[in-house]
């Protein structure tokens, strides 16, 4: 067992580095370029760094804060050379992230065994790649031993809930749905109904992709989840907003919009595969206190991972990071 665990990491590991290279070498590749050739971290390449997180849409507020957690890092620990520059930078933004997480990690695509069923109630965007993000979590949960349903709430669109039927046919596990144009919080009860009569582990509920108002958002997603309430006590369990990170800046917007909606404790982040702007992970994960659980990086069923911190860091810095 413990081969092929360590087997599993090896290729997952493998796959998150194929994923990211858009973003290494298009923009974190800068980082090397920054500090070739100098012996001493001094202003300049702090700058540098500075022009380096910025491009690569970290954002300001999340770049001057690991510049200043760098600058006093240097004072305290006296780093003086650039070659610990790189670990430096990794272990500063490695910590972040796990600040904002004091969630207990559990093995990939399990589930915590207080809750059951396990209910996710997943929000976002049309275009983000919300309901393939639920396809493929629908395959790993139940590739992970669980028994799986899905709920089609996003009732206004017709090829919402067909696109869903594909993902449920694809990963084997059954979808619940109405008529085009049903009550969305109608889909959500029946759904869990169905899901304790049939002893299911893991529910994932997909919902309407639009934002037109925060209002208007708030008042369905709030009725979603008293409806929910009604059959299991303290659903959902998550909530999980699904951010497209080739959108960049954009994905700030839409986590901020959410975020002022709904009670979002969990982030997606899909389409990591197709960009340089893989530092939208750090960034939204920084600024809004929430960790980010799943990271998307291609289109194949098995090509969505549990996110793993320090992994996805010293993905990005590459050889530079031992």
């Amino acid at each position: 067992m413990g081969f092929f665990k360590k087997l599993f990491s090896k290729e997952k590991k493998e796959t998150l580095d194929n994923g990211l290279e858009r973003t290494k070498q298009g923009l974190f590749g800068k980082l090397t370029r920054a500090i070739a050739g100098k012996q001493k971290i001094d202003d300049e390449i702090l700058d540098n760094l500075e022009e380096v997180f910025i491009t690569s849409d970290v954002g300001v507020e999340t770049t001057l804060k690991i510049l200043d957690r760098i600058q006093q890092r240097v004072a305290k620990d006296k780093y003086l050379g650039t070659s610990e520059l790189s670990r430096l930078l990794c272990e500063e933004i490695t910590d972040m992230l796990t600040e904002n997480d004091n969630e207990e990690q559990l093995d990939d695509f399990q589930v915590p065994k207080a809750h059951h069923p396990h209910v996710i109630m997943v929000v976002g965007v049309n275009g983000v790649g919300k309901t393939t993000t639920i396809g493929k979590m629908a395959h790993q949960f139940k590739a992970a031993g669980n028994k799986v349903m899905l709920g089609a709430a996003d009732t206004f669109r017709a090829a919402a809930v067909e696109q869903l039927d594909i993902w449920g046919e694809r990963a084997g596990v059954p979808v619940v749905k109405q008529k085009l144009g049903a009550d969305p919080a109608a889909v959500a009860y029946d759904t869990l109904q169905s899901a304790v009569a049939n002893d299911v582990d893991v529910v994932i509920i997909d919902t309407a992709g639009r934002l037109h108002n925060k209002k208007g958002l708030m008042d369905e997603l709030t009725k979603i989840k008293n409806v929910m309430q009604k059959v299991v006590p303290d659903a959902p369990h998550e909530v999980l907003l699904v951010l497209d990170g080739s959108t960049g800046q954009n994905a700030f917007e839409q986590a901020r919009q959410f975020v002022a909606a709904t009670k979002v404790n969990q982030l997606a982040i899909t389409k990591l595969d197709g960009t340089a702007k893989g530092g939208v992970v750090i960034g939204i994960s920084d600024q809004f206190k929430i960790p980010v659980k799943y990271i998307g990086l291609g289109e194949g069923i098995t090509d969505l991972q549990v996110f793993d911190k320090k992994e996805f860091v010293q993905s990005l810095f590459g050889d530079s990071v031992k």
